[in-house]
């Protein structure tokens, strides 16, 4: 699946799904501006893309401060004079019980998770010309619970929201927007957070009796990103092999 010199921001791309999207959009032919937190971790990321032929930029931004996402769009059009393709990946889960959990958890959670899609995309459709494609990264924590992640669940559950609503609003304008949604995937983040035995039960629940890989999800992203996926908008794609059909 070709998308040659088209431009693509990853947000949270620094490691795990938002990498892996990354790369895959990449070995796509399309130029990728990668983002996240941590200055070090995009250079890193962005030296990987590199290799891969295509031209990249890396742009550390928090998405949840409205100056920085700008400046990442900005900076984005000043090097490549369009962008084509947002993929609002960056997101955090920290477990929390409901009874524990802090104001100060919570909206750290929704600035993230969902302010920082709003904003991302809002900037970006600013600069998008017919056929852009928005891709959100939500999660099938807004389809089921999960102990432990109210604040999250609730979070994904606007992002998707969020994705039906804005389609509408965008499609006189040609730009799509899709979500895809994540199961378990091995990533850094939930290896740390998972006991062993959590592992196991999780594999055991899933039909297709593995956890996820980060490509599993970055192909689902690519699909959604190309002209192949022009008759689809406002739809959320499960990606889980199979977990949440029981």
């Amino acid at each position: 699946m070709q998308l040659k010199n088209k431009v693509a921001i990853v947000t949270g791309a620094g490691q795990g799904i938002g990498l892996g999207i990354a790369l895959a959009l990449a070995k796509a032919d399309c130029h990728v501006v990668v983002s996240d937190m941590n200055q070090t971790s995009c250079d890193r990321a962005a030296a990987k893309i590199k290799k891969l032929g295509v031209k990249t930029l890396a742009v550390a931004c928090d998405v949840s401060k409205k100056t920085e996402v700008d400046n990442l769009i900005s900076e984005t059009v000043k090097k490549f004079g369009k962008l084509d393709i947002l993929v609002n990946n960056a997101g955090i889960f920290p477990f929390v019980s409901f009874l524990n959990m802090t104001e100060a958890d919570w909206d750290k959670v929704q600035e993230v998770n969902l302010k920082g899609v709003f904003l991302c995309a809002q900037a970006a459709v600013k600069k998008m010309k017919a056929h852009g494609k928005i891709v959100n990264i939500s999660s099938v924590a807004s389809l089921i619970g999960f102990e432990g992640l109210v604040h999250y669940c609730a979070s994904k559950g606007g992002v998707n929201g969020f994705t039906r609503a804005l389609a509408l609003e965008l499609a006189t304008k040609k730009i799509n927007v899709n979500a895809v949604a994540p199961g378990a995937i091995e990533t850094p983040g939930l290896t740390t957070a998972m006991t062993k035995e959590m592992k196991q039960g999780t594999v055991a629940a899933i039909p297709w009796k593995r956890m996820g890989t980060p490509d599993d999800i970055a192909q689902a992203v690519v699909f959604l990103a190309s002209d192949q996926a022009d008759y689809i908008t406002g739809q959320v794609l499960v990606v889980d092999g199979g977990w949440t059909l029981r």
